[in-house]
């Protein structure tokens, strides 16, 4: 199976608790997805750094942060494990409600989930995951990509993800839209040069033409 493929059978938090440990897999509407491997330096570097702050952060706070892989089973608190058909391993979670912690797994929908992107998971990242999270009425979504070295924002509103706020290094800073003092230095997060500030109602810069 390729990296990160989904396989066609139909799979419930009950089965995916009998499979070996030493096996990484999500569940998403009851499909089954291999996950990637060890993923780049570059992903584990954003990710040790957000971890970091995160944890600084709400450390005097009541919330909680968790890294992958850590379960979250995206289904009401009353749910057995042979009705829960979402089960997923985000980058990071942070979560508000004690009464989402069950020991082994987080249950319900976390106040901020981030995935950091590796090319393998981009699609499922940008698609599916991102879909399920807004139908689980997850607050605010963040898709972290290091190569480009940019941050999608979705924040959910009506029941849904509109476009994201696509925030990267010229911006300076990404403000967390559902804890509002949480800001990330994108010039440290990605581990570059700053570049210089965007002024207030100047539009993103389109890349370089070819030469002349």
């Amino acid at each position: 199976m390729n990296l990160a493929e989904r396989r066609s059978e139909r799979f419930t938090y009950a089965d995916y608790l009998r499979w070996p440990d030493d096996e990484r897999w999500e569940l998403i509407d009851g499909e089954a997805w291999d996950m990637s491997p060890a993923p780049s330096l570059a992903h584990q570097a954003v990710s040790m750094r957000l971890s970091f702050l995160f944890h600084g952060y709400f450390r005097d706070r009541d919330c909680h942060v968790f890294a992958s892989p850590v379960d979250v089973a995206l289904a009401p608190p009353e749910a057995a494990a042979e009705e829960i058909d979402t089960v997923v391993q985000p980058d990071l979670v942070v979560v508000c409600d004690e009464a989402k912690l069950r020991g082994s797994h987080v249950r319900g929908a976390p106040d901020l989930v981030v995935e950091i992107v590796s090319p393998s998971t981009a699609a499922k990242d940008e698609g599916v995951k991102r879909d399920r999270y807004a139908r689980a009425g997850v607050p605010e979504y963040w898709i972290v990509y290091p190569e480009a070295r940019v941050v999608h924002r979705y924040r959910l509103e009506a029941g849904g993800y509109g476009a994201p706020d696509v925030v990267g290094l010229e911006d300076g800073r990404l403000a967390s839209s559902r804890f509002p003092e949480l800001e990330v230095d994108l010039t440290e997060l990605f581990d570059a040069e700053p570049e210089p500030r965007r002024q207030p109602g100047e539009g993103r810069r389109p890349p370089a033409g070819p030469p002349g």
